[in-house]
């Protein structure tokens, strides 16, 4: 079994590679990613490692061919809303056209199984909370359209070749490897925890919270989040299925449940035992009110559970990270 994890040295990818390695199996891991935010260190030892841009076509069709990739699971990209509001042709051209390059190469190379990391921005402001995979998706950012998109590609790929797929609509990813090995270390990452404990470790001096105006409890935006090794841990039954014969499939990754800013602030408040230093500012582009997660599909296809559903928790693991790397 032979497996390409674009983007691996980034903070999903190197928890995706970390989680395949530590299960025990034959998995022969490639990473391919530019480092244009990616982490070469977070990247476990033995895997092969390429630096190059996944829309070379010529460097993907030579890594799928020389090592018999079987399985493809694509990370790389653009992630901050606002920021693809202000540059979306960066977000097109990164998120779509290279998916496009990538999808392609492999359906020349017969790679069976793609599996591709969408948004919860495709579902745009839901109709309906908690928000199911068939709901409408008006996506209202760049970035959601540029991931709604890739999944059109591939679904029509899918359809005309021989080629599996598993689109996984990510909610708010969070936390880091509760062993140590990676986490988010991303210069000038936005995700909220991350800044939040980056605030409760002395990095910056103050946590700015973006709208406090939201139809939420507290005014402030409500979002699903989810460890990332409960999310790469989804990755793996996805593949799981896939190799073993089991049909493409779409699916929401969260836990079904949302926290506002400002509870996530008292969460790392909590565990720091730190008061943190808070800035109220008016809310970003693209930015939504309540985004959660209807999680039933992911629980009957899979036959999934959570193993880190607990903010503190997810809390902890990120702090203990910042806190590393903060030496």
């Amino acid at each position: 079994m032979s497996v390409l994890i674009t983007g691996g040295a980034g903070y999903i990818g190197s928890h995706m590679a970390h989680h395949l390695l530590g299960v025990g199996e034959n998995e022969k891991i490639t990473i391919l990613d530019n480092l244009s935010t990616g982490v070469e260190k977070n990247m476990p030892r033995n895997i092969t490692f390429v630096r190059g841009d996944i829309a070379d076509q010529a460097l993907v069709a030579k890594i799928l061919e020389t090592q018999k990739i079987d399985s493809v699971i694509h990370f790389a990209g653009s992630v901050v809303v606002p920021e693809s509001v202000e540059k979306p042709l960066d977000y097109y051209a990164n998120n779509t056209a290279a998916a496009r390059s990538l999808i392609e190469a492999c359906v020349r190379q017969g790679v069976g199984n793609f599996i591709f990391s969408s948004t919860a921005a495709v579902y745009g402001t839901p109709a309906a909370i908690p928000v199911a995979e068939d709901s409408p998706t008006p996506a209202e950012s760049p970035y959601g359209r540029s991931k709604l998109m890739t999944e059109w590609i591939l679904q029509d790929a899918a359809a005309a070749h021989d080629i599996k797929f598993g689109i996984l609509r990510y909610f708010n990813v969070a936390g880091a490897d509760p062993q140590g090995r990676t986490g988010q270390s991303t210069p000038r990452a936005t995700h909220l925890i991350k800044r939040a404990c980056e605030a409760a470790t002395g990095k910056i001096a103050k946590l700015t919270i973006f709208g406090t105006d939201y139809d939420t409890p507290d005014g402030t935006g409500v979002r699903d989040f989810i460890h990332v090794s409960d999310l790469v841990d989804i990755h793996k039954c996805v593949l799981d299925r896939l190799r073993g014969g089991g049909e493409s499939l779409l699916i929401n990754c969260g836990y079904g449940r949302g926290f506002s800013v400002r509870q996530v602030v008292a969460a790392v408040e909590r565990v720091s035992g730190k008061s943190l230093a808070v800035d109220l500012a008016p809310r970003r582009p693209g930015d939504l009110g309540i985004v959660v997660a209807n999680t039933a599909k992911l629980s009957r296809l899979l036959n999934w559970k959570p193993r880190h559903d607990n903010l503190d928790k997810i809390v902890e693991t990120a702090l203990n990270w910042e806190r590393r790397l903060a030496g």
